[in-house]
Parts: structure tokens; C-alpha cells; sequence
């Protein structure tokens, strides 16, 4: 027998650790199952819904949206939403209890059900012990839209159990109904969900005893297994049910905030006026007739799709910005468009893009505008604060973030649930640095001292397998904002974020994307924070103000240095693979930038775009395009495809794509890696170049690059507003290296390079570099009048470890009144405590006031803080016979307590040892030809393995005349892992590789030099 049926309690994985199920494969087994309906109910949550909305639409499956919710009083309920008006009553309820308590927990009890929920159904789960006063209540509170839910889940008692609660329900007027209490999609979850169990109680398997499941009962059953379990009745109930649950998440409308329309405008004429003013600014002696009619049709789509309130609210942001002088830019499809330069939200120029931005908005794929707008990072919280001030926390929150499990976390929490020590769990963990997230190596477990094939690592495996890409919890975005015209919990529940001040959404990005749903990221961007720390330097220093809009644009000498890869601390192109890329690429105007910036990425590394290109452009290879449809594709990137938004274009007019066939294409790049779908699209591909003549090559070519922009898509669009800031930061550090360099420094942490390094670059570059001083330094850096062109950088008191900022903010305002005349005066006047005094010694900051850093540590030990009796205590004391710390122990000290030294580097005074060993320096390498054999060394400055490497590792030395960059193959990696990881002085035995100005060295042995530090600490900037 085959009965009809609607599962109506379902969790899915998004009840994080305890559903064992994605919605997606709760879907999907219902719909095979022949299921009429599914009821995802994930606790107090919504999480989940989209996900399984997005599977639903391709099945004959309805999906009805509910909740479980478990009340104070321990009552249990699940509520299913029957309309969109039911659906804004759920996420209401799910927004109360998730905003009075803390991030991951709800409360909820009785009254806060006094609204009724009208447009919901509700179930009540009475449990093991069912009380027939909460039936009550739940019969009254919600009448005729309310039943006793009857779970038979073969625990021994079924047929008592449904007998029971037949009765009860009979007795409570209230109708019984059928359901699974589903935690996973299939039985073979079982072992999961009771590891899942262990995992959220914080106890092992063993531990958890009777809080584990008796059985595997809790997963989506046969329909005959059903019948044989439940009266005809229950299960036609549910059919009822479902027939009552009438709403999708394509009914969901979203509207904009309309407040920031003046009285008596609308939105379409006040975004005209304001452009029209902004076009009057950006073009004072008049714009062109080409910009006229840019302006005039991207206003005229923008108003066909109703887009006018998304725009203001970016331009109301990016004024906020400015008022406060917060340097600021926007970036992505419609960020660079005519409209958004009038407006301000960007300063690249659509003029100097020539037709790059001619779709800024498709209306043909019928996709919302993107812009994101980058803040300087240390300020883009008072941006946010004025967005939450603007719209109320009903009105505005964050996106979150779903936080996924990766083979670390999964092997630390699934260990702990086995009983493992946690010796042995660290071990493990541990042993799956530097590999896939998406699966755990084998040979790694062997490697930590375990075989993978006694029951427990087997059973460990196993379980991991299954856990990675499961969510673990919802995190905070970064900044990606959803704002609303009327409640925002109407639309998707609030809750509260770990930071104090922060609420979230319970859908992440994606999701929003699925809906179609608009958002405005707010992210913050340390350059930024650099380049307008530069500006502020350079005015204070030579009495001029540059913009990003003023700085000299197509500077000759800013490419110069660009090509030769002098790029450190530059903006994107500082990375090794993009140092590597300079010299070949020879940047020589602003659309080279914006292709360097792209090119360098999964995309077309994948799909073998890269060495076409370059051949292109340096005429070895002639440019050809397959048709002329491809030609107006590709013809600005020499027939190469580059950038997302021509992989795209290349799907309509190569493969016969529709507009609706390509942005489903679109939104699974986004999600290929989390959900696996792109597998559909390639045959249609592949298919569809084929019958339009297309070569098999060339067709698979472009279906590695979409694999590639799943991995991470980035667009022209962005790339052009990136481009802008690359070229900005190089004209800096071309014209001005002293202020560029002082500004990433108080901009720290940011960029590819620590502090030392940034220090080595600018005194390579001839700026003089002053120590640290209590009797000179800001708490930041500074810039002080120099004999040289460039301006001499003081370092700040911010260098100093272990001295708090309030204490050397103290230090620097009572030194405005008068100078320090000694030790003791700085103690009295700054307030210092005896931690400051000593890193403050030990970083050598002391010098004028005590001599050297013996000296400094003597005479700290002697000073005495005031007291109420002696407010300035003076003890008399006969001055020392102390010896100067040597050269080497001067460095140490340095490295140790401020991070970098304006001594000698470290290898300078091991060189004659490494001499005996035959190694050379990173100069000498620079001499010798492609093929040399050689042995070198350096600290190791960092160390990046990018997931489009194939496994390949790149590590940066750095010795006293320049840097060496170090190739490690994947196989090298695993054998010497131990010394890759851990040294931090590397001797690196193998091969130049040499090819015109670019230089590495193909690691055949590595060995580890540690030992010969000593007591100098350094630290590597680790990339993966």
C-alpha cells in the first residue's frame, strides 16, 4: 500500500548538531520517496528554508515553511506558516525569542503567543509524558488551526503510545496527525546524528547515554513503512494539512527604505537631480555628449526597474562618508557606472573605461545591481552605527554568515566525541594544516603517529567525511546589509550576533541571491585606511591634498616601477604570483591594471587562460576569435576570456543560453563548491557550442573557467574599482614612498607584508627610518624633516610590545607640556606602570634618557611610581659599570620587542657561516642564469598555498640583500612537511628558474636553520 502523505516535523542540518540531513537532501529523498509535501522545520529558524526551496522548484514536491519552537515551560510546538501573512507571523515569533537571548539560544513562552498567529497552523508535541493542560491551552490559544502530532517511532510502545494520544486527543478536541520527528534523510545518518548529539552536549558518545536516540527511526520512511505504523486517518491528516499551507518563498516582496526622498520628489526625480549635480561637478566646463547619453540611459533603466531607492540608499551611506571624511569606494557591476561617479559612490571614471560598463544592469538576465563600497577599515564602524541609528534594528541587519565545518574543526569535534585524548585530537587537527578542506588525507593521519585502518580512525574518517560542509553555527557578514521600507522580521527573522551591537538575518548571502533579494555590502578595507592616512601626511608635511579623484593619473614612472615589480605594500599586486606576473604583463595604462588584478585568480588560472593571454599580447600568438559573436565578447581581453561577466556573455551568444538559463548558471558558480551543481550545466555547454560550431577544446576551456570563477568569481567590475586603488597605492609609493610607507605601518594589521619587511623596502628606497623614543615618537608613526628628498619616518610608540596604547597616548601628552629630563620624570608625568617601563627598556625606547638598553633595564629597576607620601621619590644611587648588548643581542632584542630592527638584518652577521655552506644570497641568485643548481637561505617571511596551486607551496626568504622565492612541489611538501611548517630560517637546496626578470627557486631539499637564531624571534605571514 502506498498511502499519500505530507512529513510535516522535519529538521535538517541547520539545526545545527542535531539535525544530520542537508535541506537539500531532505528534499530531494521526500520527492523520491513520493511524499505530497515536506514541512521543513528547523528549530526556531528559518536558516535552512531557502536552500530547500531552491530543490523544491525542480521537483513535484510542495515545501511548507515551519518552525519547531520549544517554550520555557517545556512545551513543544511546530508552527507551519499557511500564507505570506503566516509566514511574517513565524518569522515575528522566531525574531522575539532569538533577540531575548544570546547569539545561538532563544526564549519563548505563552504570552508570547498572545498575537495567536492567525495565518499559522500548529502542532502540538506532546512528548512522553503528555500533559493535558498544555493540550488544552494550545487547543484554545490556537482554535481550529491546531493538532496533537502522533510520532511512532518504533520505541517499543507504538501501539499503546498512538492509543493514548488518540484518546487525549479526542478528549481535547484536537486532531491527530502524523509525523516523523525527521532528523536526517536516510537511516545510514544515524552514527552522525548520535555524534552530533555528543558533539552539542560536550560530552563523548559514551557520555551522552539515553540524551542518543534509541534507534534510527527519525528518518524519511517508505510510505508502505508508514502505513503499517499509522492509522488511515493520520496519515490523510496530513494531506489536509499541507492543503491548508498555501505560501512560497517566491511570494516574498522586498521594498526599499523611502525616507531618503525629499517631500514632494519621488525616488526617479530626485536621483535625476542629484546626478545631474554630480555630472556638474565631475565635469565643470561641461560634459560630453557620449557621458550625456551614458547618464540618460542608465537612468532610464534604472527606472524601468525600480531600482532608484537602492541607489540612494548607497549615496546616502557614501555622503555620510564624506561629511566625516571617511575615505571611501565603491566597486561592482553598477558601482561603476556613470551614475555612481556623478553620485560619488566611485571614483573610476566610466570614460577612461571606455564600453566596459554598457550593461551595468542587465535587464535581460533580470539581476538586481551590485554594489559593494569599501570604508577604510578602523572606521567603517561609524558607518554602521549611523545605518543602525538611520533605520532601527527593525529595519536593518546584517546578513549572516553560514560557518561551515572544514576537515580541522571536524576532526577536533568528532575526536572529542570518540573519547580520544586530547593530545591525540590536537595531534590530528593539527595534522590537517596546509591540506583540502574538503577532505582528509590519509597519509596525513599516518603521519601524526595513527592507521587509518584500526576502528576508531576508520570510524573517525567516516564520520568526518560526512560532517565537512556541514553548518556550524551562524556567523556575522562582513557587512553585507538588508535594509527595508517596514519591518525587516516580516520578510526573515533577527537575531543577535556575538558582537555586542550586532544583529543578523538567519540567511546568508546566497540566499539572498536565490530570492533575488537586494543588499548593500559596507566592507572595510585597510588600504583605504593607508591611502588616506597617506594623504593626511603628505598634507601635514608638504601643504598639498591629493584625492583619489586629483592623484595624477597615467604616470609613466608609477608603470615604470609597476613592471619591475617593485610592488610591496602596493595595493593587490604585492603578492608573489602577482610580482611574478608584472614583469611579463609590463603593465603600461589603467586597463592593464584591471586585467592584472583579474588575472591572477582561480578563474582563469583553471581554465588555462593566462599563458594565452600574455602570448597574445606580446605577439607571439596571433588573436583570433572563433566568430564575430565571440569577438565583441572578448576583443578587449584578445580573445582570452578573463573576467566572470564574459564567461557569462559567452553562454548566451556561443552556447545559446537564454538570459534565464544564464543566471541560473550565474547563481550556481556561486554555490558549485557548497552544493555541487554545476555538473547539469556542462553537457548544455558543451552541447550547445557544439551545434553552433564551436571546437570541443574550446567549449571545455570555458566550462573550466566557470569551474574556476566557482572557486572564486571575480568580475570586471570589480576589478576595475581595484584597479583604481592599485594605481592610487603605486603612485604613492612611487612619489611618495615615506608617507606610503608610515601609513601601512599605523595601518596595521593589513596586506602581504609585516611591518620589517615594509621598513627593509622603504630604506631600499633611501627613506631614512628613526627608532622608536619616548623623547620623540607619536604613538603612531611619523614624519620628521630630513637632509634627503624624502621625508625621515620616526616609529611610534605603537611599535613597542607590551606597552598599552592609553599609556603611550599618557607618554606623548605629557611630553607636549616639556621634555622628558629622566626616567623617573617620565614615570611621574606619564603615569607609567612597571610593565611599561620594561618593554619600553627592552625595545630600546629609553635610549635618550637612560643610554643603552643595559643601561635603560638598570635604571628602570630603580624607579620608583609616586606615592600619596612621596609624590616624587628621588633615590640617589652611584651610576652603573654596565657593558653595551652586542650587535646580535641589539637585533634579537629588537625582533623580540618591536617586531623589525634598524640594525643590520640578521643574516648579515651569519653570513660567513652560511658561507662555509655554500649559500648564496638573494643578490647573487640575481646574477646566475635559468638551470643553475644552488643552495640558499633566509628567514622565512611567508608562506601561500592557493587552492588553485594544485597542492604547490610558495614560500618567501628573506636575507640582508633582498628576497628569494621558493617553489615547493607536493611532493617535496609532504616529505619535508615538518621543516616547510616549522622553520623559520630555511635552507632551500635546488634549481633557478629563471624567465626574463622573474626569478624562483624550485626546491629540491629543504633543511632547517632555526638553530641559528638564537633567541631572535620571527614570525611568517601564512596564506592559504
Amino acid at each position: 500500500m502506498q498511502p499519500g502523505y505530507a512529513e510535516l516535523h522535519a529538521l535538517s542540518n541547520f539545526t545545527f548538531l542535531r539535525g544530520a540531513s542537508h535541506p537539500e537532501e531532505l528534499v530531494t529523498t521526500a520527492a523520491a520517496l513520493g511524499y505530497r509535501a515536506l514541512a521543513l522545520t528547523d528549530e526556531c529558524s528559518v536558516a535552512g528554508i531557502v536552500r530547500a526551496h531552491s530543490a523544491a522548484r525542480k521537483l513535484d514536491l510542495q515545501l511548507i515553511a515551519g518552525s519547531e519552537l520549544r517554550l520555557t515551560d517545556a512545551t513543544r510546538l511546530v508552527v507551519l506558516a499557511t500564507s505570506r501573512q503566516g509566514y511574517a507571523e513565524l518569522c515575528h515569533l522566531i525574531t522575539l525569542g532569538r533577540r531575548a537571548a544570546e547569539k545561538g539560544e532563544y526564549t519563548l513562552c505563552r504570552d508570547d503567543f498572545a498575537s495567536g498567529l492567525p495565518h499559522c497552523l500548529v502542532l502540538w508535541l506532546p512528548g512522553a509524558q503528555p500533559n493535558a493542560q498544555t493540550g488544552a491551552w494550545v487547543a484554545e490559544q490556537f482554535p481550529g488551526r491546531s493538532w496533537l502530532a502522533v510520532e511512532l517511532l518504533a520505541g517499543g510502545r507504538d501501539r499503546n503510545d498512538c492509543q493514548l494520544l488518540d484518546s487525549l486527543g479526542r478528549r481535547l478536541g484536537l486532531p491527530r496527525v502524523a509525523a516523523g520527528d525527521v532528523h536526517m534523510h536516510r537511516r545510514s545518518r544515524r552514527a552522525l546524528q548520535d555524534t552530533l548529539t555528543a558533539i552539542r552536549l560536550k560530552t563523548t558518545l559514551d557520555g551522552a547515554g539515553f540524551a542518543l536516540y534509541p534507534n534510527g527511526e527519525r528518518h524519511l520512511r517508505a510510505r508502505p513503512r508508514l502505513a503499517l505504523l499509522y492509522p488511515q486517518d493520520m496519515l490523510d491528516e496530513t494531506l489536509r494539512v499541507a492543503e491548508r499551507c498555501d505560501f512560497s518563498l517566491d511570494e516574498l516582496r522586498y521594498e526599499y527604505p523611502r525616507e531618503l526622498v525629499p517631500e514632494g520628489q519621488t525616488p526617479a526625480t530626485y536621483l535625476r537631480r542629484l546626478t545631474e549635480e554630480g555630472m556638474r561637478r565631475r565635469w565643470p566646463h561641461g560634459a560630453t555628449d557620449k557621458v550625456k547619453r551614458m547618464i540618460r540611459h542608465e537612468l532610464g533603466l534604472i527606472s524601468e526597474l525600480a531600482y532608484e531607492p537602492y541607489f540612494l540608499t548607497v549615496y546616502d551611506l557614501v555622503r555620510f562618508a564624506r561629511k566625516h571624511r571617511i575615505l571611501c569606494q565603491g566597486r561592482g557591476s553598477a558601482a561603476n557606472s556613470a551614475v555612481c561617479f556623478c553620485l560619488g559612490i566611485t571614483e573610476v571614471d566610466p570614460a577612461r573605461m571606455a564600453t566596459l560598463f554598457e550593461r551595468f544592469i542587465s535587464r535581460e538576465r533580470n539581476e538586481p545591481p551590485d554594489i559593494d563600497v569599501d570604508f577604510e577599515h578602523e572606521r567603517r564602524e561609524e558607518v554602521i552605527q549611523y545605518i543602525y541609528r538611520k533605520y532601527g534594528r527593525e529595519r536593518v541587519a546584517l546578513t549572516a554568515t553560514v560557518t561551515t565545518y572544514r576537515a580541522r574543526s571536524a576532526v577536533r569535534d568528532i575526536g572529542k566525541a570518540l573519547g580520544l585524548d586530547p593530545l591525540q585530537v590536537d595531534r590530528l587537527a593539527r595534522a590537517m594544516r596546509w591540506i583540502s578542506d574538503t577532505d582528509v588525507d590519509e597519509q596525513r593521519i599516518r603521519e601524526a603517529g595513527f592507521s587509518p585502518e584500526t576502528p576508531v580512525i576508520a570510524r573517525l574518517l567516516r564520520l568526518v567525511r560526512e560532517l565537512i560542509g556541514f553548518p556550524r553555527h551562524l556567523s556575522q557578514h562582513v557587512g553585507g546589509f538588508v535594509f527595508s521600507a517596514g519591518p525587516l522580521y516580516e520578510l526573515v527573522p533577527i537575531e543577535n550576533a556575538a558582537m555586542p551591537e550586532r544583529t543578523v538575518i538567519q540567511w546568508d548571502k546566497d540566499d539572498l541571491d536565490e530570492l533575488g533579494l537586494l543588499k548593500v555590502d559596507v566592507l572595510g578595507l585597510g588600504m583605504l585606511s593607508a591611502i588616506r592616512r597617506s594623504f593626511d601626511l603628505i598634507a601635514l608635511h608638504r601643504g598639498k591634498r591629493w584625492s583619489l579623484a586629483t592623484v595624477p593619473a597615467e604616470d609613466p614612472a608609477v608603470y615604470d616601477m609597476i613592471g619591475r615589480a617593485d610592488t610591496v605594500g602596493v595595493f593587490q599586486i604585492e603578492s608573489r604570483a602577482q610580482m611574478a606576473m608584472l614583469p611579463r604583463l609590463k603593465p603600461r595604462c589603467y586597463y592593464d591594471l584591471v586585467i592584472e588584478v583579474a588575472i591572477i585568480r582561480p578563474g582563469p588560472i583553471q581554465g588555462d587562460m593566462v599563458h594565452p593571454y600574455l602570448q597574445r599580447r606580446n605577439g607571439e600568438e596571433p588573436v583570433t576569435y572563433p566568430s564575430p559573436d565571440v569577438e565583441d565578447v572578448l576583443a578587449r581581453t584578445l580573445g582570452v576570456p578573463i573576467f566572470q561577466e564574459q564567461v557569462m556573455q559567452l553562454a548566451i551568444v556561443a552556447a545559446g543560453f537564454s538570459a534565464g538559463e544564464a543566471d541560473q548558471l550565474r547563481r550556481a558558480m556561486a554555490a558549485w563548491r557548497r552544493r555541487g551543481s554545476l555538473g547539469p550545466f556542462e553537457d548544455r555547454l558543451i552541447h550547445g557550442m557544439a551545434e553552433r560550431g564551436y571546437s570541443e577544446s574550446f567549449a571545455r576551456q570555458i566550462f573550466n573557467q566557470i569551474q574556476g570563477f566557482g572557486e572564486y568569481g571575480f568580475p570586471e567590475s570589480h576589478s576595475a574599482s581595484f584597479a583604481l586603488l592599485v594605481y592610487v597605492s603605486s603612485w604613492l609609493k612611487c612619489h611618495e614612498p615615506a608617507a606610503f610607507t608610515c601609513a601601512l605601518i599605523n595601518s596595521q594589521p593589513m596586506g602581504f607584508y609585516a611591518p620589517s619587511q615594509l621598513v627593509q623596502d622603504a630604506r631600499r628606497h633611501g627613506v631614512e627610518v628613526r627608532p622608536a623614543d619616548v623623547c620623540t615618537s607619536d604613538y603612531d608613526c611619523t614624519l620628521e624633516a630630513s637632509l634627503q628628498t624624502q621625508p625621515a619616518i620616526r616609529l611610534g610608540l605603537r611599535m613597542v610590545k607590551g606597552l598599552s596604547a592609553d599609556s603611550a597616548r599618557r607618554i606623548v601628552t605629557a611630553r607636549q607640556h616639556r621634555a622628558f629630563v629622566s626616567t623617573q620624570d617620565l614615570v611621574e608625568r606619564a603615569g607609567l606602570d612597571r610593565g611599561d617601563l620594561n618593554a619600553l627598556a627592552a625595545a630600546d625606547a629609553l635610549r635618550e634618557l637612560a643610554g643603552h638598553r643595559h643601561r635603560a633595564r638598570w635604571e628602570v629597576l630603580g624607579v620608583e611610581p609616586p606615592t600619596p607620601l612621596l609624590p616624587q621619590p628621588r633615590i640617589a644611587e652611584a651610576e652603573p659599570m654596565l657593558r653595551a648588548a652586542t650587535e646580535g643581542e641589539d637585533i634579537a632584542a629588537d625582533y623580540n620587542h618591536l617586531g623589525l630592527s634598524l640594525r643590520r638584518h640578521p643574516l648579515a652577521l651569519l653570513r660567513g657561516l652560511l658561507r662555509e655552506k655554500g649559500m648564496w644570497t638573494a643578490q647573487e641568485l640575481r646574477t646566475l642564469g635559468d638551470g643553475e643548481w644552488v643552495v640558499a637561505a633566509g628567514v622565512v617571511i611567508t608562506k601561500q598555498r592557493p587552492g588553485s596551486a594544485k597542492g604547490v607551496t610558495f614560500v618567501t626568504l628573506e636575507d640582508e640583500t633582498g628576497h628569494v622565492n621558493v617553489i615547493v612541489w607536493r611532493k617535496l611538501a609532504e616529505r619535508q612537511r615538518k621543516i616547510l611548517l616549522g622553520a623559520r630560517l630555511m635552507g632551500v637546496r635546488g634549481k633557478l628558474q629563471r624567465q626574463g626578470e622573474v626569478l624562483h627557486l624550485v626546491a629540491q631539499h629543504l633543511e632547517d636553520h632555526t638553530n641559528l637564531l638564537g633567541t631572535l624571534v620571527t614570525r611568517s605571514r601564512d596564506f592559504h
